[in-house]
């Protein structure tokens, strides 16, 4: 499964592909220079229970470590998944 992120002025988006299909994306907006705000993630039916939601997730985590800004969750599955894990919590808001 290839995920990729892309940004355009203040808005943004992990979206992850298997075979040329499209399996699920969420959404951000940047809220200045420190911190960007997930505010939807939708898993394609076909995908979902395969974990696509959560390998977004880490993507948008992996960034904002390299970036060195926090996450506000205000989409409920990405805030379910922040008080779920403890290892991706260092990068929340």
């Amino acid at each position: 499964m290839e995920i990729t992120i892309k940004e355009l002025d203040n808005k943004g988006f992990a979206m992850a592909r298997e075979n040329d299909k499209r399996a699920g994306i969420m959404t951000y907006s940047v809220a200045g220079k420190e911190q960007i705000i997930i505010d939807h993630t939708e898993v394609e039916p076909e995908f979902k229970g395969k974990g696509v939601g959560m390998k977004l997730l880490h993507k948008i985590v992996e960034m904002a470590r390299e970036k060195n800004i926090k996450i506000l969750p205000l989409c409920p599955f990405a805030n379910a998944m922040f008080k779920k894990h403890e290892d991706i919590r260092d990068v929340l808001k």
